[in-house]
């Protein structure tokens, strides 16, 4: 059985560009975990953690790739590369 990566998104209640990213992964019918660090210190610092010390949100993840930010994320939609997380 192949195993099926998915998208983890780390994010804050009243963050603009959270809101924005996990709109477009929903409008692309894109399945997410999301991880809210905003009462969780231990989920903020594995955050940190896996993004190389980024502690803006969002962070997103596919698997264990690193894909940045709402402006990364953004980026890859634009160069049709969402449609490896379908």
């Amino acid at each position: 059985m192949k195993k099926v990566n998915k998208i983890v998104i780390y994010t804050s209640s009243l963050c603009g560009y959270c809101y924005k990213a996990k709109s477009l992964l929903i409008t692309k019918n894109i399945l997410f975990d999301e991880i809210n660090v905003d009462i969780n210190y231990e989920k903020k610092k594995e955050m940190t953690n896996r993004s190389n010390g980024r502690t803006s949100v969002p962070q997103i993840f596919f698997g264990d790739q690193h894909i940045g930010g709402c402006d990364e994320l953004y980026k890859l939609y634009q160069e049709n590369g969402l449609e490896i997380f379908k």
